[in-house]
C-alpha cells in the first residue's frame, strides 16, 4: 500500500478533482505538487554535498518546470537530451546547456553552428571521430566516458560510450582539438548506481547492492585517470556524473565537478526502493472512470503509459488514489482503457496514478497542473508547446 508520500495531498486532490470533473481540465491530466517538487529539490541539493546539480531536462520536459528547478539554490545549466531541444531551450533564454547524447542530426547541428548565441552556451556530447566528422564548425564538445561495470561474462550498466580508458580520452581529445573545437567537459554517468534500487528485501536486493558498491569501487580510478587525461589536453570546465538515485556516492568519489539530476524534482514511482531518498511524490495523472463492468471494478480511460525500459511490473504506472486499486491480471493498463478492482468507484470518478518514471508522463499531456498554496498554475509540457524529444 502507498505510504502518506506516495499519494497525492488532500490539499492536492480538492483543487484538482473540480477541474477535472467540470470539464474545465479534462483527464487524462497531468498534476504536480510544487510543495513536494520544492521539498525534493532541496533533498537533493543537501545529498549532492556542495556539488552543483545540472538539470536533466528530459526527466522534466516542461520550460516553467525547468525554470522553477533552476530558483533553487544549489542548480546550475542544464543537461538536455538532444541538439534541437537545445536550441529551443535557448530560444527560451536558458543558458549553459550540455547536451548529454551525440547527434546525428546534421540539420540541427548547422543550426547550431549558425547561431553565435547557441554556439557559446551549448556544448554537444562525442565519443568517437565519426561524431565530430558531423561537426559543420568549431563548436563546444564534451567527451562522454563509458562508465559500466565489466564482471566474467557480463557487462552491468547502461550501453554508453566506447571511451574507457585514459589512452582513449588522450586519442579523441587531441583530435578535437586538431579540428578547431573546444574540449570543455568530460561526463562519466554511472547508470548502474544512479538507476538500480538498493533497498529491495532479500537475494535480488543483496545482488544490486553489491553491484553498486562494486560499480563505484571499479569505477573511481578510472574515471580519475579519465579526467587526468583530458586535464593533459585541455583546459577542463566541467566533469559531469550521477544521478538522482547516486548522488551522494557520486559526489563522494571526488572526480566530478558537478551531478546531474531530474527525475527526482518528481520522483516517479521507480524510486520508491531507493534507501536513501527521503523524497515525496510531486507528480501524478489522473484520469477518469468511464464505465463500471462489474460490482467492485471500475474501469478509466487511457492509464496505459507504460514506462521505458526491459518489460517488468516496474514499467507500469501506480495507482495511488483511491487506495487498494489494482490491475486485472488479464489486461494490465491500457492505451484506451484501463480496468481496475478494489474500490466503490462510479462514473466520472477520478483515479491518480504515478507513472513508473519522470519526464515520459508528459508526452500524453500538454499541460502540467502544478498545485501551489491556494493557486493552480498551468506549466506547458515540451509537448504542449509542439516540442519533441527527436
Amino acid at each position: 500500500m502507498p505510504t502518506l508520500s506516495t499519494i497525492p495531498r488532500t490539499e492536492v486532490r480538492e483543487a484538482i478533482e473540480p477541474l477535472v470533473r467540470s470539464g474545465e481540465h479534462p483527464a487524462p491530466v497531468g498534476v504536480i505538487d510544487l510543495a513536494a517538487f520544492d521539498y525534493n529539490a532541496q533533498q537533493m541539493s543537501t545529498r549532492a554535498g556542495g556539488l552543483p546539480i545540472r538539470v536533466a531536462s528530459k526527466s522534466v520536459r516542461s520550460v516553467s518546470a525547468l525554470r522553477r528547478a533552476l530558483e533553487h539554490d544549489g542548480y546550475h545549466g542544464i543537461l538536455a537530451y538532444s541538439v534541437p531541444e537545445a536550441l529551443h531551450l535557448v530560444a527560451e533564454g536558458f543558458r549553459d546547456i550540455v547536451v548529454a547524447y551525440p547527434s546525428v542530426n546534421r540539420r540541427a547541428l548547422r543550426e547550431l553552428a549558425s547561431s553565435a548565441a547557441a554556439r557559446d552556451t551549448v556544448t554537444v556530447m562525442v565519443d568517437s571521430i565519426e561524431l565530430l566528422d558531423l561537426l559543420p564548425s568549431p563548436l563546444r564538445v564534451a567527451i562522454d566516458i563509458d562508465c559500466t561495470l565489466h564482471l566474467p561474462g557480463i557487462v552491468v550498466g547502461p550501453r554508453r560510450s566506447p571511451i574507457r580508458e585514459p589512452e582513449q580520452v588522450t586519442v579523441l581529445a587531441q583530435e578535437i582539438l586538431r579540428r578547431g573545437h573546444r574540449l570543455v567537459g568530460l561526463m562519466a554517468y554511472e547508470g548502474q548506481v544512479a538507476s538500480v534500487a538498493d533497498g529491495l528485501p532479500g537475494p535480488v536486493g543483496a545482488v544490486k547492492r553489491w553491484l553498486r558498491s562494486r560499480s563505484m569501487v571499479d569505477l573511481a580510478p578510472r574515471r580519475r585517470a579519465c579526467v587526468a587525461a583530458a586535464r593533459e589536453v585541455a583546459d577542463i570546465e566541467f566533469v559531469n556524473g550521477g544521478g538522482t538515485g547516486s548522488l551522494q556516492e557520486s559526489a563522494a568519489e571526488g572526480t566530478l565537478t558537478e551531478l546531474a539530476a531530474g527525475s527526482g524534482f518528481y520522483t516517479p514511482a521507480i524510486f520508491d526502493d531507493f534507501t536513501d531518498i527521503n523524497h515525496k511524490a510531486a507528480a501524478f495523472f489522473v484520469c477518469q472512470v468511464s464505465r463500471v463492468p462489474a460490482p467492485g471494478w471500475a474501469t478509466v480511460n487511457s492509464g496505459g503509459w507504460i514506462a521505458s525500459g526491459p518489460p517488468a511490473k516496474d514499467r507500469v504506472p501506480v495507482p495511488v488514489w483511491p487506495q487498494g486499486l489494482s490491475y486485472s491480471t488479464t489486461e494490465g493498463a491500457g492505451e484506451v482503457q484501463t480496468p481496475l478492482r478494489g474500490a466503490s468507484l462510479k462514473v466520472e470518478d477520478p483515479v491518480w496514478f504515478r507513472h513508473a518514471k519522470a519526464g515520459e508522463m508528459t508526452e500524453n499531456v500538454d499541460r502540467l497542473l502544478a498545485v501551489g498554496e491556494g493557486c493552480v498554475e498551468h506549466w506547458d509540457t515540451y509537448r504542449g508547446q509542439g516540442w519533441t524529444l527527436r
